[in-house]
């Protein structure tokens, strides 16, 4: 599988973890050092998988716009615009979302990512 290809994947899985509520496979695309920079603030791989204590958090969810690009041997960084809404939400909400992805034998893991509402200025 090429590495965009890969990479791209992996990223929906987290999302789809979320729409499902999926906390254990949430938890297992995240590296034990994830960091995540949100609007609010910094979260670990903890405070990620803890939002889905009560079940889903994204209802419905789209990617657009995604760039793959190949950091070294073992790291890829992936960006693209989101659009999702939340459970018990209404509204839809546009990020751009950067994620840092590190291969781990086989397999990948996420370690880094950053998401940046967006300001309407070049919505997908």
């Amino acid at each position: 599988m090429k590495l965009a290809a890969e990479i791209e994947a992996r990223e929906r899985a987290v999302w789809q973890a979320l729409a499902d509520g999926d906390a254990a496979a949430d938890r297992a695309a995240l590296a034990a050092d994830f960091l995540g920079v949100y609007p609010d603030g910094f979260a670990g791989r903890e405070e990620h998988v803890g939002q889905l204590a009560a079940g889903p958090s994204i209802a419905a969810f789209a990617l657009f716009d995604l760039r793959v690009m190949q950091l070294g041997p073992d790291h890829a960084l992936i960006a693209y615009a989101a659009r999702y809404r939340r459970v018990g939400g209404d509204a839809e909400e546009t990020m751009y979302v950067s994620s840092v992805w590190r291969r781990r034998g086989p397999d990948w893991e996420n370690v880094f990512s950053q998401d940046t509402p967006a300001t309407g200025l070049h919505l997908p």
